[in-house]
């Protein structure tokens, strides 16, 4: 897919890479409109997803709760904290999951995988949220 990289998607960009943060796209907006006041909500929801679609960023949908966007594109994992929907990177020894022993008694063939962990952040730790 050829991509055109328009002034908000470059925008768009420099702003999800420049947070190294999981932004919603909420986030992201609010982060946006301080430097281009006439994009709208709309906008960054459907670039954020034309981005993803074209593989450029990943897009987290973790247990539910509100997409997230991922400058970083390599295969990596996530915890989120189950206070403050915070979502960092882990790294984990892919080596270790056989997910191909795993899943061959059903017949699938493995194309990839995601772990994620759900924990309690050490801000909200602080904060007694445990």
């Amino acid at each position: 897919m050829v991509l055109r990289m328009t002034s908000q998607r470059e925008l768009i960009l420099q702003e999800l890479q420049r947070s190294r943060e999981h932004l919603s796209a909420d986030e992201l907006y609010e982060r946006v409109k301080k430097k281009m006041p006439r994009i709208s909500l709309a906008t960054v929801y459907r670039n954020l997803e034309t981005l993803s679609e074209a593989g450029i960023i990943g897009k987290l949908e973790i247990s539910g709760r509100q997409k997230r966007f991922d400058f970083d594109i390599t295969e990596h994992d996530h915890i989120y904290c189950i206070h403050c929907h915070r979502v960092d990177n882990i790294v984990l020894d892919r080596t270790l999951v056989d997910a191909g022993s795993l899943t061959s008694r059903r017949g699938y063939h493995v194309k990839g995988f995601r772990v994620e962990f759900a924990g309690v952040c050490q801000g909200c730790q602080k904060q007694k949220k445990v």
